[in-house]
């Protein structure tokens, strides 16, 4: 079971966390988040180190400030744990200071503070609601590479610390905490796994101890069909596929970190999201089940983008192009989310997150240098404030007219696309739009493509608005109330009145 940081982000939600854990009466390991915030003030506090600026005390400060608070109204005292790490993090912050200097190792170390210290106040919360539990450092078993800030883990090597620890306490009826987000190299450097990587640390778990299911706890409903702060109508989605879940992470839903499912997809373990604030509710089951297939599930977006145009006549059949493009991308540690090339070869266009852009043309520039002297090359170019829009589901590319309805959708609202790109996985298509169409571009197509329906059979929603209900529009009115349902399952149309107006009112 993994809480993320607001799932455990105040005392009152760490007392609610407490209490969906000691409901739960099997064997299990709770993997926890820091506090939200947390991991940006010790980021930001670390820089600010770095940078020689003494502000980076104000904010070592507030750590401290947020952690004793949290401790004192749960507890009415301070965890001498807690206190012994807010002493470590403070000497290497000064350390830092006084180096002036912030290598990725030392960062991982200043960012896994957020975790080892919150085991410690989640277990002790526990014990209050009569759980026998033990705060765990995932440094202890779990082995990853020396990647430091985007570690990757050693299943073999961790599998068999992880078997051996847990073990014991299931044995013992012990319910771990262990820090999500943080491992460490084989001579114990900790590592951390990437921004959001708790997810990531659950589902390794889940790996290692063989587990019947991953339980990751947010803050909504299960994954769901849009980002329901964009889309008022998005529902909550039952069942998804671990291809779907993925497509969907990496194009902007922000449920589950996108390298989360990698562990558990060759067991088949089934992975739950799950909601602190509305434990009640069922959530999303995510297997490698695969429903409603040949149907668009969900629609996301990734903003502040810019596509990238590489342009020109000479492109033609000169081979390598593509080759330095995509090096170039690499060497400036570009991130390319979205590609495009024309069958002619005349124009490559990609796209990548708008902060990436400027480093990128001034690579691409100097690395065509010489075509663009000679005219190979007419243009290397930038399009602003750009987003990528996907729609998902299982198998739509294998689907006739799945595409062609969308585009349809988008043409009929007046959403010009500038670029299309459908890979090989069948499970997406996506495309860029201007950022300001690209919320309109999402509520059409979750409403024309029938997302809010929970059958997955892509109904079309069909509103109206009657003008006049005397004799004949009253009879019209009561034949379509009476036929509306055979309609729907006859055509796949849901007809619903939304107004009807008189020369008295509406």
């Amino acid at each position: 079971m993994k809480f993320g940081g607001t799932s455990v982000g105040s005392p009152e939600m760490i007392k609610k966390t407490a209490e969906i854990i000691s409901g739960i009466d099997e064997s299990k390991v709770v993997v926890v988040s820091a506090m939200s915030g947390i991991t940006n003030l010790l980021i930001r506090a670390a820089r600010k180190a770095e940078a020689g600026d003494k502000a980076y005390k104000d904010d070592f400060e507030e750590i401290v400030s947020k952690e004793n608070f949290t401790m004192k109204s749960l507890f009415g005292k301070e965890l001498p744990a807690v206190s012994d790490l807010l002493s470590l993090l403070e000497n290497l912050l000064d350390s830092i200071y006084m180096l002036g200097e912030l290598t990725n190792r030392a960062l991982d170390a200043v960012q896994s503070f957020g975790e080892r210290m919150n085991i410690h106040v989640v277990s002790e919360e526990l014990k209050r609601h009569s759980i026998k539990s033990l705060p765990v450092e995932a440094s202890k078993f779990l082995i990853t590479n020396e990647e430091f800030g985007n570690a990757f883990p050693n299943f073999k090597l961790s599998k068999g610390r992880a078997g051996k620890l847990f073990s014991r306490y299931f044995k013992e009826r012990i319910t771990p905490v262990v820090t999500g987000f943080i491992g460490a190299t084989p001579d114990g450097k900790i590592t951390t796994l990437g921004r959001g990587g708790s997810d990531f640390s659950a589902t390794i778990i889940g790996n290692l101890l063989d587990a019947r299911e991953v339980w990751i706890w947010t803050d909504v409903d299960g994954v769901m069909s849009a980002d329901p702060r964009i889309v008022k109508n998005a529902r909550s989605l039952r069942n998804i596929s671990y291809n779907e879940a993925s497509e969907l992470s990496y194009f902007g839903a922000k449920v589950i970190h996108p390298k989360a499912l990698l562990p558990v997809i060759d067991k088949k373990i089934p992975v739950r999201i799950l909601n602190t604030f509305n434990p009640s509710f069922s959530g999303t089951l995510i297997t490698e089940r695969e429903e409603g297939k040949g149907f668009v599930k969900a629609i996301t977006r990734i903003k502040d983008i810019s596509l990238i145009n590489v342009n020109g006549k000479g492109m033609l059949g000169v081979p390598g192009i593509a080759a330095r493009v995509f090096s170039a991308a690499a060497e400036t540690h570009s991130n390319v989310l979205m590609i495009s090339q024309s069958s002619s070869e005349q124009n490559i266009c990609f796209a990548a997150k708008a902060e990436d852009a400027a480093k990128l043309i001034l690579r691409l520039k100097k690395e065509f240098e010489e075509e663009m002297k000679e005219g190979v090359i007419e243009s290397i170019g930038e399009e602003k404030k750009d987003a990528i829009v996907s729609a998902v589901g299982a198998g739509i590319k294998s689907f006739p007219g799945i595409s062609g309805k969308v585009f349809s959708i988008l043409g009929r609202n007046g959403i010009n696309v500038s670029a299309i790109a459908q890979g090989s996985s069948e499970y997406n298509v996506s495309f860029v739009v201007k950022e300001r169409l690209s919320e309109k571009a999402m509520n059409v197509l979750h409403t024309e493509l029938g997302l809010d329906n929970s059958d997955f059979k892509g109904r079309k929603i069909v509103n109206l608005f009657q003008f006049g209900v005397g004799s004949v529009g009253s009879a019209l009115y009561r034949l379509i109330e009476e036929k509306k349902a055979d309609i729907e399952k006859k055509s796949g149309v849901r007809i619903q009145y939304v107004g009807i107006a008189r020369s008295s009112g509406y």
